[in-house]
């Protein structure tokens, strides 16, 4: 997909997941809106075929696993699954959990939301398939809170070790976690250089800037003796006005009709079209 493409699917993963996070009345809109364009770019360019043989296949983990709304949207702009299923998140009768879940996700490679293991599950995929040399690559997108978990620092020594080139971790930057900023919690600077002294090759980039992103996969593609990190610097709630750089929009808060419609407007949806994306009924209409 060229740069325009990526933003318009962009846009459609952050309109599906408010609208879905709405539905279930409960969620974490902050972290899914911060990591929308990085799954654009996976999704749009970088995964390619989910039909490939195993050997081919490339594997997405979404370590920071209270984030999968964005990922059910990535799936649902992609023809990967049905949108209507979306208003279905968090409900007892549906398959979209609150967090992945192997065994009743479509799609899902493993079952993530106890941060810091997912990483590590992405360490025995990327081992297995070079074990076996497959051709497939495996990324996991981890959130920066997440990486105050010491599990994450053992899987980073242990890829490194293992020369695992095949794997790619991506941190969505975005300097906020539940309640407060990272730095008032555990401050994780110099976060760039602590992975490069672990064995990493570290890339550093604007994580809203599809070109950036992009080339940092390029990048990563490229490595052939390292694992390689995208440090990806976003903005917390990015692309909705009220919700940008605020800890309380983590998920604590319940995501109102009146809230729903003004992030859709800041989304570029007309305020005369919020009534259907608010009640779930333009997914009958995209279905059709």
């Amino acid at each position: 997909m060229d740069p325009a493409s990526l933003e318009k699917l962009a846009r459609t993963i952050r309109r599906y997941s408010l609208v879905s996070i709405h539905a279930a009345k409960s969620g974490h809109p902050g972290g899914v809106l911060s990591c929308a364009d990085i799954l654009a770019v996976l999704y749009g360019n970088e995964l390619g075929s989910q039909d490939a043989p195993e050997r081919e296949r490339n594997r997405f983990i979404m370590s920071k696993g209270h984030a999968c709304p964005a990922l059910y949207a990535a799936w649902a702009a992609t023809d990967l699954l049905d949108p209507r299923e979306l208003t279905t998140l968090r409900h007892l009768d549906g398959r979209l959990e609150g967090h992945p879940d192997v065994k009743s996700t479509p799609l899902a490679e493993t079952s993530t939301g106890s941060l810091g293991q997912g990483m590590s599950v992405a360490c025995g995929m990327a081992l297995g398939a070079r074990q076996q040399d497959w051709s497939a690559r495996v990324y996991a997108l981890l959130g920066d809170g997440e990486m105050q978990e010491g599990e994450i620092w053992e899987a980073l020594m242990f890829a490194a070790h293992h020369k695992l080139s095949n794997l790619c971790a991506i941190i969505d930057y975005n300097k906020l976690q539940s309640d407060d900023f990272n730095a008032n919690i555990m401050g994780l600077e110099p976060l760039a250089d602590k992975l490069r002294t672990f064995g990493w090759n570290v890339v550093e980039i604007d994580g809203h800037d599809f070109g950036e992103i992009t080339g940092a996969f390029n990048t990563f593609r490229a490595e052939t003796e390292k694992p390689t990190v995208i440090v990806a610097h976003t903005a917390k709630g990015q692309g909705v006005s009220f919700m940008a750089g605020k800890p309380n929009w983590h998920g604590s808060i319940l995501l109102t009709a009146e809230d729903l419609g003004r992030s859709l407007v800041d989304l570029g949806i007309a305020e005369s079209d919020t009534a259907e994306w608010i009640d779930g009924s333009i997914f009958e209409r995209i279905a059709q």
